[in-house]
């Protein structure tokens, strides 16, 4: 490497420190300054995530003991929905359960100009689950697409920004490799039976698929149809295996994913 590119890089991380000594980097959710981002205090940041302190990571990662294949949370014991029966997906890992700051979190991030807080979110949800999430050797992340209409409409997209975060987080390349082919009603208007129905065959793989172990990403996930319908357009277009990721579980009751 050229030394002026190394001189280069030097002087924007010089300059980077002294930008944090004069506005002191602030945390996405609370707002509160964090004046060293790498300090052993539970602070999470990153080169492309924003900082989040160590009071709102505790508060955003708790959670109780779920089944690492369905995410049901069972209180440590065994999962009785997963034996002998047909899998979703190869793994599920999620950031918490689907409530309080969690939720307000959640619908920040959603918003219009809720990007640093989905960042947060992925960065939060990568180093819950670092260990497992290498241990499925993933090839691509990719997001449960919007449809195009509902984007225009809502101007962004949480589970994009959500599987840039984690794909940055991971070092893994982020693809948009699903559309979503028809519009369908919102999944959390409808009754629970209804929800697979409205969203089979709503999703197209694109090419490059074939052999790949892919990550899909999503914000919240309830019981599951989304991503399940994900994993059956990938897997029809040749994914190896397919895992998901998502920041929160609406659990019920214990009730199978």
């Amino acid at each position: 490497m050229a030394w002026f590119t190394v001189l280069g890089r030097e002087a924007c991380r010089w300059a980077g420190l002294g930008l944090d000594l004069l506005c002191p980097p602030r945390c996405a959710f609370c707002g509160s300054e964090s004046v060293d981002q790498h300090a052993g205090d539970g602070t999470v940041a990153g080169p492309a995530a924003p900082v989040v302190c160590g009071a709102c990571a505790a508060v955003l990662s708790r959670d109780v003991s779920r089944c690492r294949i369905c995410g049901t949370a069972n209180a440590g014991g065994s999962c009785r929905h997963c034996p002998g029966g047909a899998r979703d997906w190869d793994g599920l890992v999620v950031l918490a359960s689907y409530a309080d700051e969690v939720r307000d979190a959640v619908i920040l991030a959603k918003r219009p100009g809720g990007e640093a807080r989905a960042a947060g979110l992925a960065a939060l949800l990568v180093r819950k689950h670092a260990a497992m999430l290498a241990g499925w050797a993933i090839d691509v992340v990719v997001p449960v697409p919007m449809h195009w209409m509902r984007r225009a409409a809502r101007g962004t997209s949480a589970a994009d920004e959500l599987a840039r975060g984690v794909a940055a987080g991971l070092g893994l390349p982020y693809r948009r490799l699903l559309r979503r082919c028809r519009a369908t009603p919102m999944q959390n208007e409808l009754p629970f039976a209804a929800r697979r129905g409205n969203v089979r065959d709503a999703f197209r793989a694109a090419g490059g698929v074939g052999g790949r172990r892919v990550l899909i990403v999503d914000d919240v996930t309830t019981t599951g149809a989304t991503l399940a319908e994900c994993r059956r357009a990938l897997i029809a277009a040749g994914a190896a295996a397919v895992f998901a990721a998502a920041v929160a579980r609406a659990d019920r009751g214990g009730s199978p994913s």
